[in-house]
């Protein structure tokens, strides 16, 4: 199926201006240095202003004409989004320049009751977003493109009936080019009736090998090929309704079915989702997207599901939704082997703790959770590393022979600290104007500085708590230095 928006820029235009409906408009450009008629609405054209005359002309015969500005693409870019939003009629849709769109509706029309069913339903909802179309279903999109643009006889033309279709149409519904249209109106062939019986080597020595090639595209002797807007995932799953879904029952009830299907296809294949969107297509035009994302390859759907209904409340069905697509953005091969998370040796179930971070991401982000492993490094804050993967192992083992702190400064903090000297801990430290009386104290640990690294003073640790029993880590940076007082640090909080 073809269809042509006629007025393309100018119903655009028209949807955001309301107030031009009335009025004659028409967009410009430049072409070889001279301004021209690049779009008009049909209120110009009817008065009789056509794409490609001179501006000035135009504005010769309306002098209250109204010009704008045409945007490089423009065209290009509104049907692409026009044919995202058609994406619900089938799965496959191509832009036809400058002003058409192109669909394989293979398997797609007897959910509408039919190709003039499906016909009609695109045709009436285009035109009621306000856009002037025309269209056409045929076998071939040669002759889909030009029943579209010039056919006076009915827009669905059965099928291997393109031949008797194409016969009383004029030769510009082949797409020629315009050498080649002069041409055949200077030897007075104004149908393709007029020539199309020909012997082939007279049309290729007469007109060039384009036109034979464009006549046996359009009769289905040659394959036209097209580049779809959205090419279709190895791994997606449609579901169109009968009915318009507005509740959220209905929506679970489809959320359900496509997971089981889409689960069951990724099973097959030995594969994992890591990543995945839905999709739902509005009646009233906009499409309401949502998307999950899970720490390690799975296809088991009630998981993945709890990860979707926590979602469910931002899906606005408004007047409906009628088309339901959920795709596999991001996938990976499922490991039967369960790789240990957090030990080196022994350890958890993973993917139901995977599936429990899956929960949790859901509900809180993906922000609030993190892994660290540990890496062989002395100073604190450079021992642990952060890591993206659930699934990698660990290098070496956590070091458990020393206390450390549960949270660990990213950067040590300076505090004011009255201490025997030389080597004796803290009695007391200020730290964000508050004092802390210290009762027990465990220390010095020392840590060396990578000399290879940097330059630099040790650290000699303290694991202190004070008269409310938090325990705390602190640090005094180098040796004690009777002439100038020594910098100490507060560098973690214990439980």
């Amino acid at each position: 199926m073809t269809i042509w928006f006629r007025y393309l820029l100018a119903n655009r235009m028209t949807l955001r201006k309301p107030e031009l409906k009335d009025k004659s408009f028409v967009f410009k450009s430049t072409v070889a240095n001279r301004v021209v008629v690049s779009a008009c609405n049909n209120n110009a054209q009817k008065q009789g202003i056509f794409i490609g005359m001179p501006l000035a002309d135009a504005m010769a015969i309306l002098p209250d004409l109204e010009v704008f500005q045409e945007i490089p693409k423009q065209n290009e870019r509104l049907l692409k989004a026009l044919g995202k939003w058609c994406i619900r009629y089938t799965p496959i849709v191509a832009v036809d320049l400058p002003c058409g769109l192109i669909f394989d509706i293979s398997g797609c029309t007897h959910l509408w009751g039919g190709e003039a069913g499906y016909y009609k339903e695109i045709i009436n909802r285009l035109r009621n977003l306000g856009y002037d179309v025309r269209g056409a279903i045929a076998d071939t999109i040669g002759a889909a493109r030009a029943v579209a643009h010039y056919g006076n006889i009915s827009p669905i033309v059965k099928s291997k009936k393109q031949h008797e279709a194409l016969l009383p149409l004029p030769p510009a519904a082949l797409q020629l080019e315009n050498i080649t249209l002069q041409k055949l109106n200077k030897l007075g062939l104004n149908t393709i009736n007029s020539f199309i019986s020909m012997p082939r080597s007279v049309l290729r020595r007469r007109f060039g090998e384009n036109m034979l090639q464009q006549i046996a595209r359009a009769l289905g002797d040659e394959e036209e090929h097209i580049k779809p807007i959205q090419v279709p995932q190895p791994y997606e799953q449609r579901l169109p309704s009968i009915e318009p879904i507005r509740t959220a029952t209905g929506i679970e009830i489809a959320i359900k079915n496509l997971l089981e299907l889409l689960c069951k296809q990724l099973s097959n294949d030995g594969m994992g989702l890591r990543a995945a969107s839905l999709n739902c297509y509005r009646v009233d035009g906009k499409i309401i997207s949502v998307n999950i994302g899970t720490n390690m390859p799975n296809s088991n759907p009630s998981h993945l599901f709890k990860l979707f209904e926590l979602k469910i409340a931002s899906i606005a069905p408004a007047l409906g939704i009628e088309l339901f697509i959920m795709e596999a953005t991001k996938v990976e091969e499922l490991n039967p082997v369960q790789e240990i998370l957090w030990q080196k040796e022994g350890g958890l179930d993973e993917m139901c703790l995977a599936e429990l971070l899956d929960r949790l991401a859901g509900k809180l982000g993906n922000s609030v959770i993190h892994r660290y492993l540990p890496q062989a490094r002395y100073w604190p804050e450079r021992s642990i590393k952060a890591v993206n993967s659930f699934s990698e192992k660990l290098e070496i083992g956590w070091m458990n022979d020393r206390p450390r702190p549960v949270q660990l400064l990213n950067k040590p903090e300076a505090i004011e600290v009255t201490a025997p000297i030389p080597d004796y801990p803290p009695m007391l430290f200020r730290y964000k104007e508050q004092t802390h009386k210290i009762k027990k104290a465990d220390g010095p640990e020392r840590i060396e500085r990578e000399w290879w690294l940097d330059e630099g003073q040790h650290r000699d640790y303290y694991t202190v708590e004070d008269e409310s029993g938090k325990r705390y880590w602190l640090f005094r940076s180098g040796h004690y230095n009777g002439e100038k007082p020594s910098g100490w640090f507060i560098h973690g909080f214990f439980a």
